[in-house]
Formats: C-alpha cells, sequence, structure tokens
C-alpha cells in the first residue's frame, strides 16, 4: 500500500485554535490589535480553504489521478469535518450568548 502525504496549509487544530482564540477574546472582553470580527473572519476562511482543498482531493480520486492518495483525501476530508464542526460550536455559542443578553432586564 502506497501511502502520499502532503503538507496541507490549512491543519484542523490551527482553525480550531484560531476559533478558542477568537472566543477567548470575547470572554475576556479583551480588545487586542486584530479585533475578534479579524480573527472570527480569518478562522472561517481557514475553514472554508480546508473544505475547499478536501472537495479538489474528492474530485482528483474520482478522475483517478495516480498522484492523489484515497488516504490523503480523507484526511483532508477529516481535516475540514472537524474545523467546520468547531466553527459551528463558536457559533452556537455566540447565539446563545446573544440571546441571554436580549432577554435580560434592565
Amino acid at each position: 500500500m502506497d501511502i502520499r502525504t502532503t503538507s496541507s496549509p490549512i491543519s484542523p487544530s490551527s482553525s480550531a485554535d484560531q476559533l478558542r482564540r477568537a472566543a477567548a477574546a470575547v470572554q475576556r472582553n479583551n480588545v487586542e490589535d486584530e479585533g475578534f470580527y479579524t480573527a472570527f473572519k480569518s478562522a472561517l476562511q481557514s475553514v472554508s480553504t480546508a473544505q475547499n482543498q478536501a472537495t479538489h482531493l474528492q474530485r482528483e480520486v474520482q478522475l483517478e489521478n495516480p498522484k492523489v492518495s484515497l488516504e490523503e483525501t480523507m484526511v483532508a476530508m477529516q481535516k475540514s469535518q472537524v474545523a467546520f464542526q468547531a466553527s459551528l460550536h463558536v457559533r452556537n455559542r455566540m447565539v446563545q450568548a446573544y440571546t441571554d443578553i436580549m432577554n435580560m432586564q434592565v
């Protein structure tokens, strides 16, 4: 079995780390140089890049490209799935926090 791996520019841990840092910045209510919006935007862009890379590898496997292995494609798919799940959890927590704030009595 020939297993080929290539270094992907986006790893799910980096996307998840970016999302965690963005959420922590909101919890601390600390204004940093780049701000929450920029950090969250870059995290979502990295998730999108990971998903696009996985889609590209899937297409290449379907076209039977000998340079792309099935294992590499499956790893890219899992990375993009983990990154998407992390961003989904952050979004859900942000919506919940917004709902809690809006339901507070003044």
